[in-house]
C-alpha cells in the first residue's frame, strides 16, 4: 500500500520546524551554556575566502573529525564591498553558504565581524575607498568612519537573520565579535579611542542578535561584551568582567609565512600544552588559529611581505590534507579534556604545588567525582610525581598529564602516539586545455610614462593610486 503525499509533507515541515527551533546561549564564568547545557568549546580558524567554495565540505569534515565543536571566520569587508555600496557574496565570498554547511555538519560557528580583522590580509580588510573618503579617520571616534562601519556591520547581521544563522533564530552562529585587537593600539587614541570602544559596544548590541557579543585583546571591554585573549599562552589571563568566561580566541598555531624566511613551525606538543594548560586553569573555549589557514588569492596578502601561502602550519595544510602528528594529537586532547567536560563546568578547582614547578590542580563536582591536570612548565627536567593513592606518574618537561578521575592518565602533551607522515607534493602535468588568461589593468597615461604629471603637494599612495597592497595594519 503506497504511503500518503501528506506524509512526506508533514515530516519535510517537522524536519523545517526541527532546523529553526532556537538555541538558547549564555555563559556564567566557568562555561557557556547552550539550551541549559553547560559546555566547553574547541573551535578553529577557517576563512572562507582562503579556500574555494568545492574545498569547504571536505575541511569542514576534517574539523569535525578532529574534534572541534565551532568554526570561526572573520568577515572581510573589502572583498564584499570593494565599491561603495556595490556588494559580492559571490563564490567563495558566500559566507551565509559557508556557514550553513557548517550547521549542516553539525557545528556551531563563531562570527567575527571587525570589520577590522587584521589577519595578514590587505589592509586588514579594509576596502580603498573607506581610506579615501575626505575627513575620514580609521577606527576612532570620528563620525564619517563609524557611519560606515555601522553599515557594513548592520548588512552582515541583517544578512545572517535573514538566513536564520544566529543561534537565537535556530542557527549555528553562538557568538559574533565586534572590533578586532583594539586594546593593542588604544592607547595611541587617547580619550577617542575609549569613546569609540564603548560605541562599538552598543552599536553590537542594538543588532539584537541573540548571542553573546565578544572583543579580544580588550581588557577594558564594556559590560556586557566578553573580552577574550589571543597569544601562544592564555593560561594566565583573566576576564575583566569575574562574571565572564575564560576564552582563548586566537591560539596561534602556528605562524604567517614571509618572502625569504624560514617556514614557521610549532610542534603538536607545545600547541597541545598550551591547550592543556588553558583548560587547567579555568579556560571554556580555545579557538585554533588558524585551524585551516588556506591560500591568499589575487592580492589579498597583507604585509610585510606575505606570501601567497597561507598556510600557518594548522592542523590542515593549505590544501586540506591532515597535517601530522599535530591534527590527530590535538584530536587525542580533545577526546581526553571532554571526559571531564561535566566536571570542568560545574565543579570547584583546587591547586596545589607540588614543587619544582610543578602543579596539581584537581576539579571536584558535587557528587565527588574528579578530573586532574597534572603540569611541568620546568621546560627542561623531567618530573616524578607520587599521588599516593592515586598512583606515581612521569611527567616530562613543559607537559602537561591529564588524569581523568584524578587516578587515571589519558593523555600527556609532551608524548605523541598520533600517525607522523610526510607528503610529498608532485606537481601533475598541465592539461593542454589550459589557458593563460590576461586581465588589463586600469592606469592613468602618466603611471605609463606618458605625459606629465605635477603636483603642489605631496601625495599619498593610496588616495592617489586607489589602490592598496599592504600590512594588515591601519
Amino acid at each position: 500500500m503506497g504511503s500518503s503525499p501528506w506524509v512526506g509533507i508533514v515530516l519535510l515541515s517537522l524536519a523545517f520546524m526541527a532546523l529553526c527551533v532556537a538555541t538558547e546561549v549564555t555563559y556564567d564564568a566557568h562555561s557557556l551554556i547552550i539550551n541549559g547545557e553547560k559546555r566547553i568549546i574547541f573551535s578553529g580558524s577557517v576563512h572562507y575566502p582562503r579556500s574555494t567554495v568545492e574545498m569547504w565540505p571536505n575541511i569542514i569534515q576534517k574539523a569535525k573529525d578532529g574534534g572541534l565543536d565551532a568554526i570561526e571566520s572573520y568577515v572581510f569587508w573589502d572583498r564584499h564591498e570593494p565599491i561603495r555600496r556595490e556588494y559580492d557574496f559571490s563564490g567563495n565570498l558566500n559566507f551565509v553558504k559557508f556557514f550553513k554547511l557548517v550547521q549542516e555538519a553539525g557545528l556551531y560557528t563563531i562570527l567575527r565581524i571587525g570589520p577590522y580583522v587584521c589577519a595578514e590580509w590587505n589592509y586588514g580588510g579594509f576596502p580603498i575607498w573607506l581610506h579615501n573618503m575626505p575627513g575620514i579617520e580609521l577606527r576612532t571616534d570620528n563620525p564619517i568612519y563609524k557611519n560606515e562601519m555601522q553599515i557594513f556591520t548592520t548588512k552582515i547581521v541583517s544578512m545572517a537573520k535573514e538566513a536564520n544563522l544566529f543561534a537565537s533564530q535556530g542557527g549555528p552562529i553562538i557568538l559574533a565579535q565586534i572590533e578586532n585587537e583594539y586594546g593593542n593600539i588604544m592607547v595611541d587614541y587617547g580619550d577617542a579611542g575609549k569613546s569609540y570602544i564603548k560605541w562599538c559596544a552598543q552599536m553590537a548590541l542594538a543588532q539584537n542578535i541573540g548571542v553573546p557579543w565578544i572583543m579580544c585583546q580588550q581588557h577594558d571591554a564594556p559590560k556586557p561584551m566578553i573580552n577574550t585573549c589571543n597569544g601562544y599562552y592564555c593560561d594566565q589571563f583573566q576576564p575583566n568582567n569575574p562574571k565572564s568566561p575564560k576564552m582563548f580566541t586566537e591560539n596561534w598555531i602556528g605562524w604567517f609565512q614571509k618572502w625569504g624566511q624560514r617556514v614557521p613551525h610549532r610542534s603538536a606538543e607545545d600547541s597541545a600544552f598550551s591547550v592543556a594548560r588553558f583548560f587547567q586553569n579555568g579556560g571554556i573555549l580555545n579557538n585554533y588559529y588558524m585551524y585551516h589557514g588556506g591560500t591568499n588569492f589575487g592580492r589579498t596578502a597583507g604585509g610585510p611581505y606575505i606570501t601567497t601561502s597561507y598556510d600557518y602550519d594548522a592542523p590542515l595544510d593549505e590544501y586540506g590534507n591532515l597535517n601530522q602528528p599535530k591534527w590527530g594529537h590535538l584530536k587525542q586532547l580533545h577526546v581526553a579534556i571532554k571526559l571531564g567536560e561535566k566536571i570542568l563546568t560545574n565543579g570547584t578547582r583546587t591547586d596545589k604545588d607540588l614543587g619544582n614547578q610543578v602543579t596539581l590542580t584537581t576539579y571536584t563536582n558535587a557528587n565527588g567525582k574528579r578530573f586532574c591536570f597534572l603540569s611541568n612548565i620546568n621546560n627542561n627536567q623531567d618530573a616524578n610525581v607520587d599521588l599516593q593513592q592515586d598512583g606515581k606518574y612521569i611527567v616530562p618537561s613543559w607537559s602537561v598529564t591529564i588524569l581523568n578521575g584524578c587516578n587515571k592518565e589519558v593523555f600527556n602533551t609532551a608524548k605523541v602516539n598520533s600517525q607522523t607522515s610526510i607528503m610529498v607534493k608532485k606537481s601533475d602535468d598541465a592539461s593542454p586545455k589550459l589557458t593563460w588568461v590576461w586581465i588589463p589593468e586600469k592606469k592613468k597615461d602618466t603611471m605609463q610614462g606618458k605625459g606629465s604629471f605635477k603636483a603642489n603637494q605631496l601625495l599619498e599612495q593610496k588616495e592617489l593610486t586607489f589602490d592598496v597592497v599592504t600590512t594588515c595594519g591601519t
